[in-house]
């Protein structure tokens, strides 16, 4: 037998010049970012294990930065959540909180037990909701937790829970063979935005939405978006892709007035001039595709363009800004309010040098300004966080004024 070495290069006719040198703006203020927590700003070429410490994350896919000036992260193979009261002033400082694991050296799902109030089974999407509270995406438990008042100690457990009857329960639709008001299956995404609660659940093919917070276990949503009615499930609502449908929703932001949804497996963002108020109510404009039929991700191209989106898994809001993790093309973008239309193309750019380029970490080591795999986006004030999720970090930055 003898080896054969195979490398794979894309035709360089594949490459497009007017795309390679459109203008581009910077995302952020600084070249790097302000603090980097959970992983190394400059890793080893060569990782250790993942083992679970109050520094260390595995593959976290969310953060929040909340109102009373607290971080939370969520710390997704770990099973866990890590807090720290206030933004930290350097790299690598341990968290003060822990929820999910009865010790910070500890993992498992579950806690490796039974579901309950303070256990988690690959949490997702965190976000601050209600008055000075917090919700948690609680995927492979097919819930969402809620605490109405932010944890300001470990293991603090949540007083809500919305997807099941109680927090023992973790069937996904409730055990039922359809989808349903008061069920959730595998949800990713939450936001709080207007005075609503949306969830994105991700494995329906939908958007959930309460009016207000809500008050008992398992109470059902007000609102769906991505299917027809509260039982439909099907992918792009069981037809061919539309401005109604879903096939994968994950981010979720109110951007000027404007719902949007990362509709990663559409390859797009979903974006209403207004919050939707009856099931199933078409989007008005797309970014990423050319229409609401098309769905291939990068417009069916190699490279990717301003203009394009390979799996988009995080959005948010930022003044008239909309930021956009463009998840499997390892790079974040902006589009401007001003330039909002079907197809529009970004103004902004991080983590790679033009937007013909893609590749985890630019397909080099990974660098203080490269993402592999962002996952999760939150902001507050000029700040936004990114769950640079391939990099076992998280990443705070400034946004460009």
């Amino acid at each position: 037998m003898s080896m054969v070495r195979m490398r794979v290069s894309p035709d360089p006719a594949l490459r497009d010049a007017a795309a390679r040198d459109a203008a581009q703006e910077p995302l952020f203020a600084t070249v790097e970012p302000d603090l980097v927590l959970g992983g190394e700003r400059r890793p080893p070429l060569v990782t250790a294990g993942m083992k679970p410490s109050a520094r260390q994350c595995f593959g976290p896919r969310g953060a929040a930065l909340l109102p009373d000036g607290s971080l939370w992260i969520a710390d997704t193979g770990h099973h866990r959540l890590i807090g720290w009261r206030a933004i930290p002033d350097e790299d690598g400082v341990p968290a003060d909180w822990l929820i999910g694991q009865p010790t910070f050296e500890q993992e498992g799902r579950n806690a490796k037990g039974g579901a309950g109030p303070d256990t988690l089974n690959v949490p997702t999407g965190i976000c601050a909701c209600g008055d000075g509270g917090l919700a948690v995406a609680d995927a492979w438990n097919h819930r969402v937790l809620i605490w109405r008042k932010a944890p300001r100690h470990s293991h603090q457990p949540a007083d809500l829970v919305l997807g099941q009857p109680d927090f023992a329960t973790t069937e996904p639709n409730r055990g039922k063979d359809h989808a349903c008001a008061e069920g959730l299956n595998w949800p990713y995404g939450v936001t709080w935005a207007g005075g609503r609660l949306f969830v994105a659940d991700s494995a329906n093919r939908r958007v959930l939405m309460w009016s207000g917070l809500p008050e008992k276990n398992g109470q059902p949503a007000d609102l769906v978006l991505g299917q027809r009615d509260f039982a439909g499930r099907d992918e792009n609502a069981g037809g061919e892709p539309s401005a109604m449908s879903m096939r994968w929703p994950h981010g979720i932001a109110l951007w000027r007035g404007r719902l949007c949804v990362a509709d990663a497996g559409n390859n797009r963002i979903m974006v209403w001039d207004a919050l939707p108020d009856r099931h199933g109510a078409p989007c008005d404009e797309v970014l990423g595709q050319t229409d609401f039929t098309q769905v291939d991700h990068n417009q069916s191209l190699y490279w990717p363009r301003a203009t394009s989106l390979n799996m988009p898994y995080a959005l948010a809001a930022w003044g008239d800004w909309l930021v956009v993790a463009d998840t499997a093309n390892s790079r974040l973008l902006g589009w401007h309010i001003d330039d909002l239309a079907t197809g529009a193309p970004a103004r902004r750019l991080a983590g790679q040098p033009d937007f013909h380029e893609k590749g985890d970490n630019r397909w080099q080591p990974a660098a203080p300004d490269s993402f592999c795999w962002p996952y999760g986006l939150t902001t507050l004030g000029d700040r936004v966080v990114v769950a640079d999720s391939g990099n076992n970090r998280v990443s705070l930055w400034r946004l460009a004024p």
